[in-house]
């Protein structure tokens, strides 16, 4: 069943002869699954996929590396970090170098590691808390479950993001969005509908071939009616209402803020941190944490790969100075990022 979905899906793409189309898919998954897929070298030259900012890691700015290697250099705090944060740049070092100086930073498989490593330790413990609506409920349950043990060592350094406000931001970057499946389970389609009203049109879409093919058959389609449209593509995961337990608990923990994105710059309301009640596990006020302005690389186009204005093989630095092994930007570093998907399966 899936096959034959997907070989109609992929007819129908290769059939289209009308205007040109840019659809942006912007979670990072689909990104590499594209790529991995060979999605890309099937479609005719007419419809064109370009990437967005849908990889946590790679819209952190610079200052947010530098905050993290301050408290981890300067104040003497325990990071703990999902292993993708480790290799990007910070203004002079990252946080993998900082650890060669001495700095304590751990690699976690979740913020309830970090709190375990807490419950162990007499130092202070920091999570370096990254990510989108996916992640950030198990964040907010690490907070509170700190408060229920009375575990007085723990706190986030925040970064998370949350993707609508980006939608507007890139308004006019493409035709259409392919939204990321796993961040609309939590959030639920009103916020898409929202921007459909706004002129902004896109399919969720899950992680399968079949999945992917035929939402951008479904976007296609609905393109030729020339309204600004909206179709959930992965109805057996996405649901109207979304997760109301996790929005709960994001509700109950963090509150909106505004947000610096690499590439994007500030975007008002497009951030969370954790809300007053939680303050004293902040880490920026717990520590005091100066300001840190973020010296980007200036050879780096991450910036422009990141709003799909370059391909990562318009950068002079991309595999060259920047591979996987020596990143120069967030976009080769991340299992999620742009360039890494480009690198890895051939540039094309």
């Amino acid at each position: 069943m899936q096959d034959d979905v997907a070989s109609k899906a992929l007819s129908l793409l290769k059939a289209y002869a009308g205007p040109p189309l840019k659809i942006m898919e912007v979670c990072g998954t689909h990104t590499h699954e594209i790529f991995r897929l060979g999605i890309r070298q099937v479609l005719p030259a007419s419809l064109t996929l370009i990437s967005g900012p849908g990889c946590p890691v790679c819209v952190t700015p610079v200052s947010y590396i530098d905050e993290a290697i301050y408290l981890a250099l300067e104040k003497d705090v325990v990071l703990t970090t999902f292993g993708d944060l480790l290799r990007v740049p910070g203004s002079e070092m990252s946080l993998a170098q900082a650890r060669q100086k001495g700095a304590q930073v751990r690699m976690v498989y979740s913020p309830l590691d970090a709190l375990d490593i807490a419950r162990q330790e007499e130092r202070e413990v920091v999570f370096l808390s990254v990510g989108f609506e996916t992640t950030v409920p198990g964040e907010c349950l690490a907070v509170q479950e700190a408060e229920k043990r009375g575990i007085a060592n723990f706190s986030l350094l925040c970064a998370n993001k949350t993707m609508p406000r980006a939608y507007e931001a890139l308004e006019g970057s493409a035709d259409a969005f392919l939204y990321p499946g796993h961040v609309v389970a939590i959030s639920g389609t009103q916020t898409c509908k929202a921007l459909k009203d706004k002129g902004v049109s896109g399919v969720v879409c899950g992680f399968t071939a079949a999945e992917i093919l035929t939402a951008l058959a479904c976007i296609v389609h609905e393109s030729e009616k020339g309204e600004p449209f909206f179709v959930n593509g992965y109805p057996r995961v996405v649901k109207d209402e979304g997760n109301p337990s996790a929005q709960q608990l994001i509700a109950d923990t963090m509150e909106s803020c505004d947000a610096e994105w690499r590439g994007l710059g500030v975007i008002e309301g497009s951030g969370l941190r954790l809300a007053k009640k939680f303050s004293a596990r902040d880490a920026r006020l717990r520590f005091a944490i100066p300001p840190q302005s973020g010296k980007p690389n200036p050879h780096c186009r991450c910036g422009e790969v990141l709003k799909g204005e370059c391909l990562p093989t318009d950068c002079g630095v991309f595999g060259r100075a920047c591979t996987p092994t020596h990143p120069v930007g967030a976009c080769m570093v991340s299992s999620e990022g742009t360039c890494a998907a480009y690198f890895q399966y051939g540039q094309s």
